[in-house]
């Protein structure tokens, strides 16, 4: 009995051998794997954290700036970010890498657009209240020129090579039944153009560049008009479908789609710029009065009032997914993208509200 039971026993520790052999030779490969290949990376505690699109990097405060803002921009060579402060009457300058506020513009009834010209140092602003098309310049901020007769002047496109100026006039701020789209030779800085659009609500609009199209958003018949800027003439209607107040408008020409706006329901709606047809609506940000598109990444940002930003991502020209919801706050709904800087701007407008008035930063991510 003594014997069989010291023959189990050692029949035991041989078996718990080889199993330990087994096992440290299983350890030692797996080390051996793991060294030539690395370990596998961690799974992120938050994927949308680490695919953040906007990373916030700070906000530049607007004491004492009440109301409204409209559009944004820039002047990247000599540093300078404009923003026109539309209820406040003013046009509000900062310093581009800064931040710094250098100056703000008084002087002005609504400005609503500002383009500024590199080659000149001009700074154009729309003046809807006071119907004019306001020239400054930008070393001293003095207003040399203006162009009058274009009551209700909001949101404007520079034809860079022909240096037409197209502005959008009329409607019902005025009050009219009807709108302009006004052609402004800079060379002269007189009008040259007069379309008249039966349209009391006409808001953004682009330009083709590889041919004389433009499109505007006709808001209050949700529709987008196709104009001949050359022969100014409406050369098509093409309705946008079940949604409502189109507004904001970028364009993706090399793949022929308009990126639209609505406000009713918030969508952003891809138009087909080759036959009018909708190819993509998503549910993006409430109360937007911009858009930016970034053409590199692929990207569309779309800033709400209501307090975040939507960021699409193209896939295909038909193809769009929302990949963030960006925070942001209340009143932010306008915006200027500035991909040499990774940056992007956006104004956050007090309204009727308490709240202070501010230029948040993002860095592109």
């Amino acid at each position: 009995m003594k014997k069989r039971d010291e023959s189990n026993a050692y029949r035991h520790r041989t078996k718990s051998r080889d199993s330990r052999g087994r096992a440290a030779r299983f350890y030692l490969a797996m080390l051996g794997y793991v060294a030539l290949i690395g370990w596998p990376a961690a799974i992120p505690a938050s994927r949308a954290e680490v695919a953040a699109p906007l990373k916030l990097e700070g906000a530049i405060p607007l004491s004492g700036v009440t109301g409204d803002f409209d559009h944004f921009a820039v002047d990247e060579k000599g540093g300078r970010l404009f923003l026109a402060g539309e209820d406040h009457k003013t046009v509000e300058v900062f310093d581009l890498k800064t931040g710094r506020r250098l100056k703000s513009i008084t002087g002005f009834g609504t400005p609503h657009s500002i383009i500024y010209l590199p080659e000149t140092d001009r700074i154009l602003v729309a003046d809807g209240d006071k119907g004019v098309l306001e020239i400054l310049r930008g070393s001293d901020y003095a207003v040399v020129d203006h162009v009058d007769g274009l009551a209700g002047a909001d949101s404007m496109r520079l034809d860079a090579p022909s240096q037409i100026l197209y502005v959008v006039t009329g409607g019902k701020d005025v009050p009219l039944d009807y709108s302009f789209l006004v052609a402004i030779d800079l060379k002269t800085n007189k009008k040259v153009g007069e379309l008249r659009i039966e349209s009391n609500h006409v808001e953004a609009f682009a330009l083709e560049n590889s041919s004389s199209r433009l499109f505007v958003n006709i808001t209050d018949k949700h529709e987008v008009a196709v104009v001949d800027r050359k022969a100014m003439k409406e050369i098509a209607r093409w309705p946008i479908g079940t949604q409502a107040d189109n507004s904001p408008m970028g364009y993706d020409e090399p793949h022929h789609r308009l990126l639209i706006v609505c406000r009713k329901p918030g969508t952003l709606l891809v138009m087909d710029s080759e036959n009018g047809k909708v190819v993509a609506h998503l549910p993006a940000a409430e109360r937007s009065d911009d858009i930016a598109f970034d053409s590199e990444k692929g990207r569309i940002y779309v800033p709400g009032g209501e307090g975040f930003t939507s960021v699409f991502q193209q896939k295909s020209a038909d193809q769009y997914e929302l990949v963030a919801k960006v925070k942001t706050e209340p009143g932010a709904k306008t915006c200027l993208l500035v991909p040499s800087l990774a940056r992007f701007y956006i104004a956050v407008s007090p309204g009727e509200t308490k709240a202070v008035a501010k230029v948040l930063i993002y860095h592109v991510q």
